[in-house]
């Protein structure tokens, strides 16, 4: 292996020749469901383009649309004292007192918060003409929809501003009517048992008109389009009751912005300056490939700093029923998942408006923090939670899942370290980060020797029964072993003194319950059957707290990993795969990782590439698959097809959409390319061996490093290391053959590029 290391000051290593970048995507036509449609979105607003035959339907959603009733307020009735009480008695009726929804089986009322469906626009071609194909511009963002009309082939073009909710169809002279279709049209009893009012047509003129819903106590929405010859623009907005319909014609005047060249212009200027920034990789595997490009063209609609924070399915709402789950911010993995590419793709922008979300709900935090822990100084996120930070309510062991608090903590941390924003390290993450240590502190016994969580929990494993806990969770132990890491890493940036506690909870607390000789969920309790959440793990990825070259625990790790294959993937949803990806990455099982990513796709998404909760087809999960059997007399559309055998749901239900699992896609395969074990950056460790190449460059990195580099099978490698900031590099390369590698460890000062290289041995 050779080094070199220039003093030339630079911002960016330099671009390999080849590197990969996005380009189209095609969909052919019938598109059959809201679903199997092309997306737009910018954060807040989304569009599904999908249709069949001569009609084309746009669903529109918004990520922002919430009704904010019901939810379950945090009282003194949920304290720490209070939930261990009854679990340590077997009171189901007590735990189910305090975490009841405040408006639970209140007529007129929903149990709780969700965001809500709008509806849909219809584009009437005339008859006999024939939908074809609709191909997406990932550089671009925008959709061209071909079609056939007689002998001609003719093409519509349609566009969503990425900072201003405003869309617009373009050479659209054959469209011969626009039907609005609202989601009280197709599910108005349902709404109306909720207190819904109708939503109200209106048309200003001859070229305005659309709808608009005031909603029971929230802000009203508004879809309004202007039409002329051969063009359409959309608008969607929200509004304070009573509606006004000037501000509907204003949204949309000729002579303002809403003029189809400049917006044309704008969204193609912000897509190129995205990917111009954006992390690129070249891979031989084309459908890893698509998973990546296309990956991060979605991340950017559904992280657009210009919109909201993300939720479960971003802007892309279905206009048929309520949304899964809400749409609601799931912190037990979800969430973190959808933001799993941003820092090491450079998207630091798209990440910020989680962090500013969170900490705008700092007061409530603190409240829930005193109610359970009886602590005023204290942060406590529940698991799933509204834009208010109101929780759901019901599911007991995730509300009080405290390691959803300390993943927040640590992605905020990691973003100081990614970007160097000692600023953000000081006044927001540090505080957070401590504010979540305190809960934990309450939480934690002393026996004199050990330091042990008595009532701990692991993400969704035994569902809500009464057994669905016990003392010293490995998810709990990992991330607050993380969390102490991390505290005392801000405290050495920020030159502050530690708190010894800090260093007493990395000493005294196990860094993951282990027995039979592998890691468990909790004490007594072994992985019993295949489960969606690998949280027992989680000392292995996200939290890296567990060291496999440690001859105590590469064993413990291998037999863990061993058993978990062997429980298979038989309970498994979409987002759980590229978690999997992530732990054979770890491992440097290549193959694994590249597998895991492939039945992903194969398995979780539609045919129109739609990231699935559920299974689309059978063979691999019993989570949301359709009946096997023919003469089934089950359905799609059921609710639940029972229970595993430690009460985990195994959910039937059509087209679960979450951007979670093509998220994780984006960050599995980064994570094959580069990721950071222990303080050491592992290059191309990921990575099948009988890979013939492979490239990825401008990859972000923890201590501020920016990444690139090539790999080929026959030709060797090579790694670029730039620093933004003075720092020690510390390296994993590929050494002799490949499949082999070696550390590497040099200081650094800032602008400093740093270039390894190497080739095979012969034979």
């Amino acid at each position: 292996m050779m080094h070199r290391i220039s003093e030339e000051s630079t911002d960016v290593p330099r671009t390999h020749a080849g590197g990969g970048r996005p380009d189209r995507l095609s969909w052919t036509f019938p598109l059959p469901r809201t679903h199997t449609g092309v997306p737009l979105g910018n954060g807040r607003t989304g569009l599904l383009v999908w249709g069949a035959d001569n009609v084309l339907r746009l669903t529109i959603g918004r990520a922002d649309l919430w009704d904010h009733r019901g939810g379950m307020p945090w009282t003194e009735a949920q304290s720490y004292t209070a939930i261990r009480s009854c679990l340590e008695a077997n009171d189901e009726d007590g735990i189910a007192r305090i975490f009841r929804p405040a408006t639970q089986s209140e007529p007129g009322q929903p149990a709780r918060p969700s965001v809500l469906p709008l509806g849909r626009l219809e584009l009437v071609l005339p008859k006999g003409c024939v939908l074809t194909e609709a191909t997406l511009s990932l550089r671009e963002g925008i959709v061209d929809v071909s079609y056939r009309l007689g002998r001609a082939r003719k093409t519509m073009q349609i566009g969503l501003h990425p900072q201003r909710d405003l869309a617009w169809i373009d050479a659209a002279e054959d469209v011969q009517d626009l039907r609005a279709v609202t989601s009280r049209d197709i599910m108005g009893e349902r709404l109306a048992a909720l207190s819904f009012p109708e939503p109200n047509a209106f048309s200003i003129a001859d070229d305005v008109a659309g709808w608009h819903w005031d909603l029971p106590e929230d802000p009203g929405v508004l879809v309004a389009w202007r039409r002329g010859q051969a063009q359409v623009l959309l608008a969607v907005d929200r509004y304070e009751q009573p509606f006004d319909p000037a501000m509907a014609r204003s949204l949309l005047e000729p002579d303002g912005y809403a003029r189809l060249t400049p917006l044309r212009r704008e969204t193609r200027i912000w897509w190129t300056e995205y990917w111009d920034r954006v992390a690129s990789v070249t891979l031989p595997n084309p459908l890893l490939q698509e998973i990546h490009d296309y990956g991060l063209y979605l991340f950017a609609g559904l992280t657009n700093p210009a919109g909201v924070a993300a939720t479960l399915q971003g802007p892309w709402i279905e206009e048929y029923d309520f949304p899964p789950w809400s749409s609601d911010y799931h912190f037990n993995i979800n969430v973190q998942m959808c933001y799993s590419p941003g820092l090491r793709a450079g998207a630091f922008d798209h990440v910020r408006p989680l962090f500013d979300l969170v900490w705008s709900w700092r007061e409530q935090l603190r409240t829930n923090a005193r109610h359970f822990a009886g602590i005023d100084d204290g942060y406590m996120l529940p698991h799933a939670v509204d834009d208010r930070c109101t929780c759901m309510g019901s599911f007991w062991t995730g509300s009080i899942d405290h390691a959803c608090t300390a993943w927040v903590a640590a992605m905020m941390f990691d973003y100081a370290d990614y970007t160097g924003d000692v600023a953000f390290l000081r006044d927001r993450a540090f505080p957070f980060m401590l504010g979540t240590l305190a809960v934990y502190r309450a939480m934690l016994e002393d026996d004199g020797e050990t330091l042990r969580l008595p009532v701990s929990v692991s993400p969704e494993y035994r569902g809500a029964q009464m057994n669905a806990w016990g003392a010293n969770a490995s998810f709990q132990l990992a991330a607050l072993h993380r969390l102490c890491e991390n505290l005392l890493a801000a405290a050495r940036t920020l030159g502050v003194e530690p708190d010894p506690s800090w260093t007493d909870i990395r000493t005294r607390l196990p860094r993951a319950t282990v027995e039979h000789g592998r890691i468990t969920l909790w004490e007594g309790v072994d992985l019993e059957e295949s489960h969606r959440h690998h949280s027992h793990l989680a000392g292995i990825a996200p939290f890296d707290t567990l060291d496999f070259d440690d001859a105590a625990w590469g064993p413990i790790i291998d037999r863990s990993l061993r058993h978990w294959i062997h429980m298979g993937m038989g309970l498994w949803s979409g987002w759980c795969m590229s978690w999997a990806s992530a732990l054979h990455s770890r491992v440097g099982n290549g193959e694994g990782a590249e597998l895991v990513l492939e039945l992903w796709q194969r398995v979780f998404t539609n045919e129109g590439r739609a990231s699935m909760h559920d299974a689309t087809i059978n063979g691999l999960t019993l989570m949301g698959a359709p009946p096997l059997s023919v003469a089934s007399t089950a359905t799609a559309g059921e609710e639940s097809a029972g229970k595993g055998s430690t009460g985990s749901a195994i959910l039937r239900r059509a087209e679960r959409m979450q951007m979670d699992g093509a998220m994780g896609g984006v960050a599995a395969v980064q994570e094959m390319l580069l990721h950071e074990r222990r303080g050491v950056l592992r290059v191309f460790r990921g990575i099948p061996e009988s890979w013939p190449h492979a490239r990825f460059n401008r990859f972000r990195a923890p201590g501020g490093f920016l990444v690139s580099g090539w790999w080929d099978r026959a030709a060797g490698w090579s790694v670029e290391v730039a620093a933004t900031r003075p720092g020690r590099l510390r390296l994993e390369l590929p050494a002799g053959a490949p499949g082999r590698y070696e550390p590497a460890e040099t200081d650094v000062v800032a602008g400093q590029r740093v270039e390894f290289e190497g080739s095979w041995d012969a034979g």
